[in-house]
This record gives structure tokens, C-alpha cells and sequence, in this order.
């Protein structure tokens, strides 16, 4: 006979009930702190400062119990939301200095992500990481002096023997696209050591091969606009940054609010971090040429645009280009999140948005999307903002136009699709008349050459009759062929041959 009493069975089940609905409760305020820490920074009725000091609180009560979440989640903010940097390094400022032991956590388990990153060819990701961890210097979590240290540990890649060019220029490249966000607080308390590391990345710079230059260029000419190799173009905007002593004014910086509070925390310093050796099976991103179409000029009301070599330029085409990554798929969302960028009123935002999408379009040796991708963007992006974008686009279809006759000839086939598929979608108008001067030149030109491509492009997407119909009478020469049916026995000797067939039968 069973030895249990009547009632275990009940004990049982209000055991088993009880540890469902704990578990129940667990889930229930993970997933309400994973939406505090994810929604922070969003449009609120309070400020940005009071969220944060808020959601420090919150987080900071809660850390016994969801330490292990919190960390995973702010790690995963910080390389996955690379745009909200500066609110995630405040928050964690903030938490560092309510509990050192927790900062000291968040700086071993972010160097390990990095170290990771590394390993597994996750190059946004390290720098992303690289980025974050210089940020933490501003908000008094890491000292200056083993930022720096390890700044310096990443330019001495650019030393190896015997190692892909591309893997000095990434390692290189991560350092100087991390100096916008930390670059003033080294210049005020590491002055030379920051001057040392720059005269490191200037000697590589100047014995460094550039071969890929000419085939990477959309134009084989440099009017108006240098067409500059990557690395090249964001030293020239570093150092122009130095110049101004190191102040931008694009990034957003929440923490100076807290530097009363911030500043009495204790400092954490990074533990010695080895770039990993190269291993034949790492591939490395590719060099490009920065694209360039409009300038001040061209934007004339409004906010000023900045100049090619303004910081400012840099961090606002990242920040688009990264917006299009993580929304490229969704052509609705992409152009509701690229209108909606959140510096706006500081740039003329439309003129900035073409000259993206085109760059990327134009990416040698291939764009990293579909071309069809960046075309049905644009669609959406004219049918969103109807009272600006159809100007910008048809004032730098104008540009690419003019320039047509030095364009590559792989971007031009890309201009002539897209520029076909861009008109098939707005019933084909277009204000020939002011293109008719190149019916004047050979009709081998690229100017006239590019016209009677597209018009073979529209055929397929529409009917000879129509694509004759928009077109003025003097463009006649460069219509495509009237496609007529081959049916052969309609032909003068179809007859012979039916009896010369019935003879040999």
C-alpha cells in the first residue's frame, strides 16, 4: 500500500502551479525590460535625460535577479542599434556608477563580444563594439588610457607582413571611424598620445597601394567632385576634425547632462586586446570610392549641406546607409525610416537620401542589393514626400545625364534600367525637350546611346505605340523597331517552298 497521504497529490500541483506562474512572472518582467531598454530614446512626453535616469533606476533595482539579461541586452543594443550609441553608453554610465561591480561585468562581457567579433569576421560588429567601448570613455566607465592602448594595438595591424591589404585598411578604418565619438576627451586629457596614434595612421596612409582606385570609380574624371578612395576621404574628415579641435556637431551626447554624476565614478580599464593573427580563410570587406553628387550648390533652400570633408558628412551617409541595411527588404519601411531620420532639420535630408541610394546602386563591383531594390525604394520615397523628392530625383537624373559621356560602363547599363523602370512606373513623362540637344551629337554618344536604351528598356515594360506616342517627333531616329510577327509563310517565296515539299513527298 502507498504510504502518501490523500493530500500530496495536491501539494503537487500547487508546487507545480506555483513554479509556473513564477516562471510566468520571470518572463513577464524580462520582456517588460527588454522594451524599456529597446524604447529608450523614442518620442516620449518626458525628456531623454529623465527616461534614462528612470530606466537606470529600474534596472539598477532589478539586477539581482536579471543580471544576465540586462547585460545580454545592452551588449546586443549597442552592435545592433549602432545609431542610439550614445544613449546606451550614458545608461551604462549611469548604471556604473549606482554599482561598480556591474560596469566592470558589462566592460569583460562587451570586450568579449569584440574579441568574438573578431574571430568570427563580424566586421560591423567589432566595430560597432570598437565604437561603443571608446564612447564609455566620455560617460567615466573605461579610462582614456587603455582606449587608447588598445587604439594603438589596432593601428599596429597596419604593420604586418605577409597579411591582405584589406585586413590593414579594416583595422585602420574601424580606429578612425570610432575618433568622431571620442576624439575630444583623448585631445583634452591624452593630447600626445592621440597625436602619436594619428602620425601612425598618416605613414600608412602615405606607402599605401591604391590600385583598386580606377576600377572602382563611377566617373573617369574627378568634376566637380573627387571621386576619393574610402580611407582617404575619412582621414581628410578626421583631420579637418582636428582642426576644429576635435568638436563636431552631429552626435548627440546625453551624457554631459549627468557629468556631475558620472564623473565621481570609478573607471574601468580594458584588459590587453590582441587583434587575432590572419587566417586564409578570413574575408575581409572590400574598398570602395566615396560617392559624390550634390554639393551646397545644389541644395538652394534650406538647411546647408556639409562639405565633403565636414565630419558631419561621414556620420549622416553612415547612419543613412545602416538604415537602409536593417530596413532594405521592406521598401515602405525603408523610405518611412530614411524620411524620418532623426537629425533632419539640420540637413537638406532628400538631397542626402538620393545621393546614398545612388552610391549604392553605383557600388563597384556590384551594389550590395538588387538594383531593383533601390529603384522601388525610390518609388515609394516619391510617393511619401511628393512635394520635394520627384524634384531632387529629377534634379540629379539631370546631374548623372550631364555627366553620362565619363560615367563607367557597368553604371551606366544601371542607370539606363533603373531610369527605365523609375519611368514606367509614373506613366513615362519626362521633359524630353530639354534632352533633345544631344540628337545633335553621333548617335554612338553616350547621351544619345543612353536615350535610345532606355527607350528599348521601356519597351519591354510597355508597347511600342505608347513608348511612340510620349516621345517628341524629333527623337524619332532613336525609337526602337516596331516589333512586327515573322510568320514565314507570308513571305513572296513561301509558295514554292510549299510545292517544292509536296514534289519531294
Amino acid at each position: 500500500m502507498s504510504r502518501r497521504r490523500p493530500h500530496d497529490d495536491d501539494d503537487g500541483y500547487e508546487r507545480a502551479h506555483r513554479k509556473r506562474r513564477r516562471v510566468s512572472e520571470n518572463q513577464e518582467i524580462e520582456d517588460r525590460l527588454e522594451s524599456l531598454i529597446l524604447r529608450v530614446g523614442e518620442k516620449s512626453t518626458a525628456s531623454l535625460e529623465s527616461n534614462l535616469e528612470g530606466l537606470a533606476s529600474v534596472l539598477e533595482a532589478d539586477l539581482a535577479s536579471f543580471k544576465a539579461k540586462i547585460l545580454r541586452i545592452l551588449t546586443e543594443c549597442a552592435i545592433k542599434m549602432p545609431e542610439k550609441c550614445t544613449i546606451y553608453t550614458t545608461l551604462v554610465g549611469l548604471l556604473n556608477a549606482k554599482n561598480y561591480n556591474f560596469g566592470g561585468e558589462f566592460v569583460e562581457h562587451m570586450v568579449k563580444n569584440f574579441k568574438d567579433s573578431l574571430k568570427t569576421c563580424r566586421w560591423d560588429a567589432a566595430r560597432y563594439s570598437l565604437r561603443f567601448l571608446a564612447d564609455l570613455v566620455n560617460c567615466h566607465v573605461i579610462a582614456a588610457t587603455s582606449l587608447i592602448t588598445l587604439l594603438d594595438l589596432m593601428v599596429d595591424v597596419a604593420k604586418e607582413e605577409g597579411v591582405p591589404n584589406v585586413r590593414k585598411d579594416w583595422y585602420v578604418y574601424s580606429v578612425l571611424s570610432a575618433l568622431p565619438w571620442v576624439g575630444r576627451e583623448l585631445y583634452e586629457k591624452k593630447e600626445s598620445q592621440l597625436e602619436m596614434l594619428l602620425v601612425k595612421i598618416e605613414v600608412f596612409l602615405n606607402k599605401r597601394s591604391k590600385k583598386h582606385h580606377t576600377a572602382l570609380r563611377v566617373w573617369s574624371q574627378d568634376t566637380p567632385h573627387p571621386q576619393e578612395e574610402y580611407l582617404d576621404c575619412l582621414w581628410a574628415q578626421v583631420r579637418k576634425l582636428r582642426q576644429d579641435n576635435w568638436v563636431e556637431k552631429h552626435i548627440p551626447r546625453p551624457y554631459l547632462a549627468f557629468d556631475s554624476i558620472l564623473c565621481e565614478a570609478l573607471q574601468h580599464n580594458l584588459p590587453t586586446i590582441l587583434p587575432p593573427p590572419h587566417d586564409p580563410s578570413y574575408e575581409y570587406p572590400m574598398p570602395w570610392v566615396v560617392f559624390r553628387m550634390f554639393d551646397y550648390t545644389d541644395c538652394p533652400e534650406g538647411p546647408i549641406l556639409p562639405g565633403a570633408h565636414s565630419i558631419e558628412r561621414f556620420l549622416i551617409e553612415e547612419h543613412l546607409h545602416q538604415i537602409l541595411e536593417v530596413n532594405h527588404l521592406e521598401r515602405k519601411d525603408c523610405a518611412s525610416a530614411l524620411l524620418n531620420f532623426p537629425y533632419k532639420a539640420k540637413i537638406p535630408l532628400d538631397y542626402s537620401i538620393v545621393e546614398i541610394i545612388f552610391a549604392e546602386l553605383f557600388h563597384m563591383p556590384t551594389p550590395r542589393y538588387l538594383e531593383i531594390c533601390y529603384g522601388s525604394i525610390l518609388i515609394e520615397l516619391c510617393k511619401l514626400q511628393p512635394s520635394t523628392m520627384p524634384q531632387v530625383l529629377a534634379q540629379a537624373t539631370e546631374i548623372l545625364f550631364m555627366r553620362i559621356d565619363t560615367m563607367n560602363v557597368t553604371c551606366f547599363d544601371r542607370f539606363v534600367a533603373w531610369f527605365s523602370y523609375h519611368l514606367s512606373n509614373f506613366q513615362f513623362r519626362w521633359s524630353w525637350d530639354d534632352w533633345d540637344f544631344c540628337l545633335q551629337l553621333d548617335l554612338e554618344h553616350p547621351r544619345p546611346k543612353f536615350v535610345k536604351e532606355v527607350l528599348q528598356k521601356a519597351l519591354r515594360l510597355s508597347y511600342f505605340q505608347r513608348i511612340k506616342e510620349i516621345m517628341p517627333e524629333i527623337y524619332e531616329p532613336l525609337l526602337p523597331t516596331k516589333p512586327e510577327p515573322n510568320y514565314k509563310y507570308t513571305h513572296d517565296n513561301a509558295g514554292k517552298d510549299i510545292i517544292i515539299c509536296g514534289c519531294l513527298k
